[in-house]
């Protein structure tokens, strides 16, 4: 099926874990792709390869999504190349845990910086072309520490819960011109990243969610597949938890 045919898609960082997953999914379904990355030279290009090999037009661009200046660039680029910007996904984002008492202000600024500031950069950058074009999909990943935060974590908590408000604002402004603005709340997913955690750890994490397992990259894929598409025509201005029922 492809759900996405013709469509382009921006996606920022997507050389691993759930970026990745969302950029197969979308070629799968038929969609272009440009996606960024911010230093994996080796494996954007492997991705990048990966892609085209669906019979599809995709592109790494190597963009910093937290500045504003390289976000306008971004945009301008991808348009040259691609021709239409039809849906965004604000995926790029860092965490830099530590108890309230120990955070240092740089590592509050650098989080609410990349992960925050970069979706009001990529948002404005894309908005003329989508209101010109009058439609568009923008889905921002968002956390499930967003909706309920996490100790050790205010500063990621406090980005991914800034993504919601930010979110469900652009829905309310951009509507008229059918542009939507839907957010993913992702639970426990499992990724190189959780690869490096203890397994016992990880384990009891598992056993506390209803459904006795972590979710996949392919899992948050495919919610952002329904938003991204036209199966979601009239779904804007929500969070979805894609978290195996970790919020119930």
């Amino acid at each position: 099926m492809n759900l996405l045919q013709g469509k382009t898609a921006i996606i920022t960082g997507a050389t691993r874990g759930i970026g990745k997953g969302i950029a197969e999914i979308f070629a799968k379904n038929g969609a272009n792709v440009a996606f960024t990355y911010s230093s994996s030279v080796a494996a954007a290009n492997t991705l990048e390869k990966e892609l085209n090999e669906l019979g599809v037009q995709a592109k790494a661009y190597q963009s910093n999504a937290a500045s504003f200046e390289q976000a306008e660039q971004l945009v301008k680029d991808v348009l040259e190349t691609f021709g239409a910007i039809d849906i965004l996904v604000n995926n790029a984002g860092i965490t830099k845990d530590n108890l309230l008492m120990r955070m240092g202000e740089e590592d509050f600024d650098t989080v609410i910086e990349v992960n925050l500031k970069s979706v009001f950069n990529m948002t404005k950058a894309v908005q003329r072309t989508m209101l010109k074009q009058r439609k568009g999909s923008i889905i921002n990943m968002s956390s499930v520490v967003g909706v309920k935060g996490n100790a050790g974590q205010a500063n990621y908590a406090a980005s991914k819960a800034g993504i919601i408000g930010f979110s469900k604002s652009v829905a309310l402004e951009l509507g008229s011109r059918n542009i939507r603005s839907n957010v993913i709340a992702p639970g426990f997913i499992e990724t190189e990243m959780t690869g490096k955690l203890d397994e016992k750890v990880v384990d009891e994490w598992r056993k506390s969610i209803p459904l006795k397992r972590g979710g996949s990259p392919e899992d948050v894929a495919n919610a952002c597949l329904f938003l991204a598409s036209d199966l979601s025509a009239y779904v804007t201005g929500q969070v979805i938890n894609v978290d195996g029922g970790m919020l119930t």
